[in-house]
């Protein structure tokens, strides 16, 4: 048997993996547990996913949302870090299978977050761009400007349309701001940098499969999105489903068809659980089924938080929604129940979940956020929405770089950061495959 690195330190073995909101904040909540924690993780940063779509529309450099885990915890001496990828688990054993190793565990937290779901549509998949990921996003922002420089070197307005018709699947939070982003890209963007494309020849398309933008809103917030998106020029297509892509022709549920060679998938998330975890307790989105304490179905000393877990109580019989709030009150909340375990107590405080709002932004000095009771639209709602983003930031030069990356932009309606970085930014397709 292979073992990694990782010394024995007397102490109980608290294994996280997945260095995500959940696991963050769990593993900072531990700092003077007595125990060691080793995190692993299949990249050595953190990556806070609410602005990705910012980067891969040219508005932000990669390295102001990611933080180095290692420069997260340097001062947290009872935890390891390890880069490797989990290929399984022996439970009965305690033991965690790993590209660098088998790890032995006594206690397991599962924070392995999620990746984009194609609810079974391989052809969708295939030709499909997912924004999951920060190689991701760098390759949507070098192809999207590809698409806009090989549209110069077209002749006719056939042949451009297909270039740049961006469409957009799913409308919740995501799909949303990056339809107002690449709104955005239009009205400040193309005139300027490409005065010989005509504007109107660019489509942004926002389609949704249910009602209303917005679901987890109220339905006075679906509306101001909807109204806002439409002012710059979106195409919103509500009750409408992608039935059919091939990388360059859309067929949707109404019969309607649409040229396209970008179509960005935000429809929908699916969990990643890990290899020998009963299958009765995976459900088919991926999600692994936990109890009131995070705890696997059947195992005491193995839990899932955040995405992954699907918890369930009387508001939310479908499981609580995957977004970071639940993750870092999850973490939290299993911080201090292992710490009774340390004990060896055993009334453990089931988990609780407090909705602090939502909130998203649909472009310049327009948002809706919901929270504390309060619904906020317009001009205040953006600067809100940009306060939490900027407070929830990990490390102070990510905080200033993003501050000045929007201060800037708001004064001179500029995107720095319009670079082809790559020959290689065409095949999306043969990346969004690599990195999944």
């Amino acid at each position: 048997m292979i073992q990694p690195n990782v010394p024995e330190t007397g102490v109980p073995r608290v294994v996280i993996v997945g260095g995500g909101f959940g696991g963050i904040n769990l593993a900072k909540k531990l700092k003077n547990a007595p125990v060691q924690i080793v995190m692993l993780d299949r990249n050595n940063y953190h990556l806070f996913q609410p602005l990705l779509y910012q980067v891969s529309t040219a508005g932000l450099e990669p390295d102001s949302i990611a933080f180095p885990l290692r420069g997260i915890f340097k001062s947290q001496k009872n935890l390891i870090f390890r880069m490797a990828e989990v290929t399984g688990l022996r439970a009965a054993e305690n033991i965690l299978e790993t590209g660098i190793g088998e790890l032995r565990y006594d206690y397991l937290i599962l924070a392995t977050g999620s990746t984009t779901n194609f609810f079974g549509n391989k052809l969708i998949e295939e030709h499909a761009i997912g924004m999951k990921s920060l190689i991701e996003a760098v390759q949507i922002r070098n192809y999207v400007i590809k698409q806009f420089e090989e549209s110069l070197l077209l002749k006719t307005e056939e042949e451009i349309k297909p270039k740049l018709n961006f469409v957009m699947v799913g409308g919740g939070p995501t799909g949303v701001e990056m339809a107002g982003a690449f709104a955005e890209l239009r009205k400040y963007i193309i005139p300027k940098d490409y005065p010989e494309l005509p504007v109107s020849l660019m489509n942004i398309y926002l389609i949704e499969g249910s009602p209303r933008l917005l679901a987890g809103m109220s339905e006075l917030s679906s509306e101001k999105a909807l109204k806002g998106l439409q002012e710059l020029g979106v195409i919103v297509m509500r009750k409408t489903v992608v039935k059919d892509y091939d990388g360059k022709i859309l067929t949707l549920s109404t019969g309607e068809k649409i040229e396209s060679q970008s179509l960005f998938w935000s429809a929908g998330v699916k969990g990643v659980p890990v290899d020998g975890i009963a299958p009765e307790i995976i459900l088919p989105n991926g999600r692994i089924l936990v109890n009131e304490f995070n705890q696997l179905n059947g195992l005491t000393n193995v839990f899932a938080i955040g995405d992954i877990a699907q918890m369930t109580d009387d508001k939310h019989p479908k499981g609580y929604p995957m977004v970071a709030q639940v993750a870092i009150q999850q973490g939290a909340n299993l911080a201090n129940n292992l710490k009774k375990l340390l004990k060896q107590q055993t009334s453990l405080q089931p988990f609780k979940y407090n909705d602090l709002g939502s909130m998203a932004t649909i472009g310049r000095n327009k948002a809706v956020a919901e929270f504390a009771g309060m619904k906020l639209y317009g001009y205040f709602a953006w600067l809100v929405w940009m306060a939490v983003h900027l407070m929830s930031l990990l490390g102070f030069r990510n905080k200033l770089v993003v501050f000045i990356n929007w201060f800037y932009r708001y004064f001179t309606f500029d995107r720095g950061t319009r670079i082809i970085i790559k020959r290689g930014a065409a095949n999306i397709v043969k990346l969004r495959q690599t990195v999944n």
